[in-house]
Formats: C-alpha cells, sequence, structure tokens
C-alpha cells in the first residue's frame, strides 16, 4: 500500500495506525466507564478532554507529514553518507543489522531526548508533547512538528554502516513502542521488566512537572540508559502533567509555537552576545544572573 514510496521512506508508523486508534478507543472506553478521582480531584486516571485531545490527534496528523518531509531530505544526506563516508556496510537482510540499528537508535534516542530538555532551542520543539495536563493515548500523538534534530542524531547510524532504510524502519518501532507507556491504565509491571525496559510508570514520571520529577526518564524503550546516566527516577506518587507553567491554549500553532516566539523575545531584549547565547543554548528557564531571582525551572512554558 506504500509501493509509491522509496522504500528508506516507507513508514511502519502509519502501519500502526489502526493499532494507535483501537488502543485509544479502549481507554477512551475505559476512561468513560470508571470514575477515579484523586484525592486532591484532579480528573481521573487517563481521562480525556475533548478539546485537549482534540488537539493532540491533530498534532500527531501534520506531524505525520512534516516528519515524511525531514525524512525525505535526511534520505539524500545518509545515502551519502553511506555509500561514500561509511567504513564498512552491514548487510541488511543480517539479523544483527537490525539488533544494531535498533539498540544504537534507542542509545541515540536517550541523548537527543536528553538534550531536548537540557537545551532551550531545541526544547522549544519538544515542549509541544509535554504541553497536555492529560496522560492518555492521545497525548501519544502529541508530537512534534520539527524534526531535524532527530535527523541529526541518527546519522552516526549511518556512518557506522547501518543502511538508511534499517534507521528510518528502527527508528518508527521506537516510537510505535513508546505509543504504549503513555496511559494510567498501566499499573507497574513485573520487576524484571520495569528494570529493563521503559514502561507506562517510567514514563509517567518524565511528563510529570513535579519537582521529584522533572527532567527525568528520557529512555524511549529501555530505561536502562537512565539507570546508568544517573536520570532514573522511580514513580512514588501520581504526577501532574503538563509544563511547569501551562499554556492553557488547544490552539495546535501556538502549541508548537509559542516557545519559539519566548526565546526570540528573549534573545531580542538581552543586551550582550553571551546572554543572548544562553538564551538559545541554555536550559529552560535560564536568564543572566543579573535577571535570575529564583531557582531555574526546568520545564518552563515562557
Amino acid at each position: 500500500m506504500l509501493d509509491f514510496l522509496p522504500e528508506a521512506m516507507r513508514e511502519p508508523t502509519v502501519l500502526a495506525v489502526p493499532y494507535f486508534l483501537v488502543m485509544l478507543g479502549l481507554e477512551f472506553f475505559a476512561a468513560a466507564k470508571l470514575n477515579d478521582v484523586d484525592e486532591q480531584g484532579r480528573a481521573p486516571k487517563g481521562a480525556y478532554f475533548g478539546k485537549d485531545t482534540r488537539a493532540s490527534l491533530w498534532m500527531g496528523v501534520v506531524s505525520i507529514g512534516t516528519s515524511a518531509l525531514s525524512k525525505f531530505v535526511a534520505l539524500f544526506a545518509y545515502t551519502a553518507i553511506f555509500a561514500y563516508v561509511a567504513p564498512w556496510h552491514l548487510p541488511m537482510t543480517a539479523w544483527y543489522t537490525w539488533v544494531i540499528g535498533f539498540v544504537g537508535l534507542d542509545f541515540l534516542f536517550y541523548w537527543e531526548h536528553r538534550i531536548a530538555h537540557r537545551v532551550r532551542l531545541v526544547w522549544a520543539t519538544h515542549q509541544a508533547h509535554h504541553s497536555s495536563e492529560y496522560f492518555n493515548f492521545a497525548t501519544a500523538l502529541r508530537q512534534k512538528w520539527n524534526n531535524s534534530m532527530s535527523m541529526i542524531m541518527w546519522a552516526p547510524l549511518v556512518l557506522l554502516g547501518v543502511p538508511p532504510a534499517v534507521v528510518f524502519a528502527v527508528y518508527s518501532l521506537n516510537l510505535i513502542y513508546q505509543f504504549w507507556v503513555h496511559t494510567e491504565r498501566v499499573d507497574k509491571l513485573w520487576r524484571p521488566i520495569e528494570f529493563v525496559m521503559n514502561t507506562p510508570s517510567h514514563h509517567r514520571v518524565h511528563h510529570g512537572n513535579d519537582a521529584e520529577y522533572l527532567d527525568r526518564n528520557y529512555g524511549g524503550v529501555f530505561i536502562i540508559w537512565d539507570r546508568l546516566f544517573g536520570s532514573f527516577q522511580r514513580e512514588i506518587f501520581r504526577p501532574h502533567y503538563g509544563l511547569t507553567t501551562q499554556v492553557d491554549t488547544y490552539n495546535i500553532w501556538k502549541l508548537q509555537t509559542h516557545e519559539y516566539v519566548s526565546l526570540a523575545r528573549d534573545v531580542a531584549a538581552a543586551p550582550r552576545w553571551r546572554d543572548k547565547l544562553g538564551y538559545i543554548f541554555g536550559p529552560p528557564g535560564w536568564a543572566p544572573e543579573a535577571a535570575r531571582t529564583e531557582p531555574l525551572p526546568q520545564r518552563s512554558a515562557t
């Protein structure tokens, strides 16, 4: 059904759309039938809110197109690197090529994800995914529209001889795996699974805006990277979701661009080049010492 696309551009994520819709529908039905408001009077676990859900779904639809475009551009660069720079070429049909590609991409995803939370220019894109105050399967589809950082981060795999088609395929498989961890309906799993794999419990922590949870659990498929590099946090209470300063809009254009506007405003107002660069490459919430009156928020919407 995707024969009209180049082989390397055929998207497993497109084929997974029915799975996404079925899972979303099941969770939506469960949320409608169950009433478990927490002790703070917050929405039931896994609840859906119409405007929020529609915003997430439309952001996901647009992201399919922008992701395909970025991959189309990256395909030319990847092909050149693979053909003329890579010291060897791993066979696409060999099982170990896929294992290397899958594990290697998840390792690079961890670092790309960590950079996205610690460099404001990259956070300006990624924050859209964190902007929902709900945590459900619809939130999983609330994707960024600018995939340039991801395409840059996957290039080392091609340099090491992983065929571009394998890189694109395992990237899509990585995203498909991450869909199911966006739910409050699944409790903690068997301890060995929780130790190695990213699970709903681990990813709920990642989406929490509570001080204990900020900038933790960056892993995509494997949580082991967080354990190795000191960013792991276990779930100790139900998180509060969203940004530390909520955006309070369901306009998908504003949800995607408001942080770029805020960043541009801060850069324009900064009198010194070192401050301008600090706003761009520093963490979200960074400000010059003279303007800093309180500890830095690590996931600010402004």
